[in-house]
């Protein structure tokens, strides 16, 4: 079985942060790890707090896991403060895994700032130059830019200049944008597009996290890039269209939609 880790804070209403990770790790069938950056309070509707954990405990978490098991995959979410990423990105460079998949999360479903905006510089100068695979949506992709993306071609272009900041493959998501959801991804050397029809549901909780995860997964399991990304694309779809109406606010997806309706195979 291949093994995947993810670092990133917690979300105790369980649709987004470790929580949808590990559940999209195991409807993977890959094995699931986990290191917490951060202890987020809050549900469908809003964030009520966040504490940190300390970048000491984050080194302590990491090596846990690295000096006993084999990494196949490390996906990374919210990294609050440049602290936090500098701790990551030290320990990261003495372990050397492969692919590493970032997803540089800066906001709540409902807005709330998940990430220090003094640590946007600290992202592109530490964790950026670590990603095999970065997956910024919109709004994300604009602030790390530094550009203004209005349609697809800006997308492309914004990803072409994130590329040139360190990163191996990057892929803007277009969930943000109106018409069918367009995703760009960019490699380096040409231009991807993954398109699908865009679903008419608040409940989105988490779709960034189960997004970078099921890319993870598929690419700790030997997939290519852009199967990889194909395979996570239809996966996500699918769990947004059965998405569960579980809360006051934005639901969550459902992670597990194919085992519950098709069973263990």
């Amino acid at each position: 079985m291949k093994n995947v880790l993810s670092i990133a804070g917690s979300d105790c209403s369980g649709g987004a942060g470790i929580q949808a990770d590990l559940k999209t790790f195991s409807a993977h069938g890959v094995f699931g790890m986990s290191v917490i950056v951060s202890v987020v309070a809050e549900n469908t509707s809003r964030v009520i707090d966040i504490q940190d954990v300390t970048p000491d405990m984050i080194k302590k978490q990491i090596d846990a896991v690295f000096e006993d098991i084999e990494v196949h995959a490390v996906k990374i979410g919210m990294l609050s403060t440049p602290s936090c990423m500098e701790a990551v990105a030290e320990r990261l460079h003495h372990y050397k895994p492969n692919n590493i998949v970032v997803d540089p999360v800066m906001y709540a479903k409902n807005g709330y700032p998940l990430m220090n905006p003094d640590a946007v510089n600290t992202l592109i100068r530490v964790i950026i130059p670590c990603a095999d695979f970065l997956t910024p949506n919109i709004p994300e992709a604009e602030k790390i830019s530094r550009m203004e993306i209005s349609n697809l071609g800006d997308m492309e272009t914004a990803a072409k200049r994130i590329h040139e900041m360190g990163c191996k493959n990057i892929i803007v998501k277009g969930g943000h944008a109106v018409g069918n959801a367009v995703d760009v991804l960019y490699d380096g050397e040409r231009i991807y597009r993954y398109e699908t029809h865009r679903i008419n549901t608040k409940n989105t909780h988490g779709t960034g996290c189960t997004f970078s995860s099921a890319i993870a997964s598929n690419l700790a399991l030997g997939l290519s890039v852009p199967e990889a990304m194909e395979h996570a694309k239809r996966y996500v779809t699918t769990a947004i269209e059965h998405s569960l109406p579980i809360g006051k606010g934005n639901g969550p997806t459902h992670h597990f939609y194919d085992l519950y309706r098709n069973g263990l195979r």
